[in-house]
């Protein structure tokens, strides 16, 4: 059990609803893709050109967590709040899918800005020992924004633009976050000096960068299009209703919830490095193999993806704060979402190539390779468990 005095609780519980309101609003879109898809006619390539453009939202979250690094997270993370609730809410009334794809595309940005660095700031506040299941409530916290999705989307689907209407509901929160998120008290003890990117590019900190980079976009290749196309998947290649695939979802969650506990207590009690790597390449083999094996194949093994993916989170989230200075936490996080980006738009430009002549189970099992040599990069870098954090 996380033990917390008074105002790492109160941290807690504004960057927590902020990561609720993050992951309600970026769920949305992945659970009713298939009624977007027939909304706007659009095929696989279709798709797969909106997920790229999506992805590249995490290029604008970049500057943004730099000034993060300099000004506080308080700020940023109330901005990011209000940036993807008004992207969300005018997602509700775009009139085509290269409109939805240009609003989609700001609301990444701010996701992405307001995930990296309330996982900064969660790191920096918690207890040295227990650094990974703070990270790992914070993890409970996301999926409890993509359970309210979860259970919404089947009793008013196929009507998905009522739930990114109500994604504006964030802009009542961002305000009370702004005031009353406590400002990190590690961050505040730290004078920034000079550019967080030039930091984080002279040693030892660059080898640190390229790993996490090189992992995160390897990654992507895989999660991405897997995780962008699974309703699609599900409900055109296997016949499942968006009732069942909600059920999945459901069950994957409960499944996803106690990893996330299990994941932050091993990675407090045996270190980063292995659980890291081990839970990593486990979660690309499940992904994988998910889209070839038929129904009973896809419905076990995205309670697998969902456990390992889940454990892994609050393991990698404490690792990755603990490898960065404070005076660059944040802008490591977003330079990690950038790579991501880089692979996202790799592997979904691959599948949509490949799902028309191979089909989108092989095309999604092929880029499992890529993942997995991505999970093998991070036994390259140092143990960092219950470390003090560098300045």
């Amino acid at each position: 059990m996380v033990q917390l005095d008074a105002m790492q609780r109160r941290t807690l519980a504004w960057a927590g609803l902020a990561v609720v309101l993050t992951a309600f609003d970026g769920s949305v879109l992945v659970l009713a893709l298939p009624a977007v898809a027939g909304d706007f006619h659009a095929r696989v390539p279709d798709l797969s050109n909106l997920g790229s453009i999506l992805a590249l939202g995490s290029l604008g979250a970049l500057p943004l967590a730099t000034l993060a690094d300099r000004f506080g997270r308080r700020r940023l993370i109330a901005v990011g709040v209000a940036g993807f609730s008004i992207a969300n809410f005018g997602s509700a009334f775009a009139p085509s899918l290269e409109g939805l794809a240009f609003l989609r595309l700001a609301a990444v940005c701010f996701e992405v800005l307001v995930g990296g660095v309330a996982t900064a700031l969660i790191v920096e506040e918690a207890p040295a020992g227990r650094r990974g299941q703070a990270v790992s409530v914070l993890a409970v916290l996301s999926g409890a924004g993509t359970a309210i999705t979860v259970i919404a989307y089947p009793l008013v689907a196929p009507h998905w633009r009522w739930l990114f209407a109500a994604g504006g509901v964030g802009l009542v929160a961002a305000p009370l976050i702004w005031l009353r998120l406590p400002e990190g008290r590690v961050w505040e003890r730290v004078r920034p000096s000079g550019s967080a990117l030039r930091l984080l590019l002279a040693p030892p900190w660059r080898r640190r960068l390229v790993i996490i980079a090189a992992t995160t976009a390897l990654l992507a290749v895989l999660l991405e299009p897997a995780g962008l196309f699974f309703t699609l998947f599900a409900s055109q290649v296997l016949r499942m209703s968006p009732a069942k695939i909600s059920v999945l979802i459901a069950v994957s969650g409960v499944a996803g919830a106690a990893s996330y506990v299990a994941g932050g207590y091993l990675s407090d009690r045996y270190g980063r490095r292995a659980p890291g790597a081990g839970l990593t390449g486990a979660t690309a083999v499940a992904a994988s193999l998910s889209f070839a094996t038929g129904t009973p194949g896809f419905l076990l093994g995205n309670v697998l993806w969902s456990s390992f993916a889940s454990a892994a989170t609050p393991v990698l989230g404490a690792w990755s704060g603990e490898l960065f200075p404070t005076r660059a936490r944040a802008t490591a996080e977003a330079a990690g979402s950038v790579a991501g980006a880089v692979g996202s738009v790799a592997g979904l430009q691959a599948v949509g190539v490949l799902a028309s002549s191979a089909g989108l189970g092989t095309a999604l099992e092929l880029t499992g390779v890529v993942a997995l040599a991505g999970a093998a990069l991070l036994l390259l870098l140092p143990e960092t468990r219950g470390s003090p954090l560098p300045d």
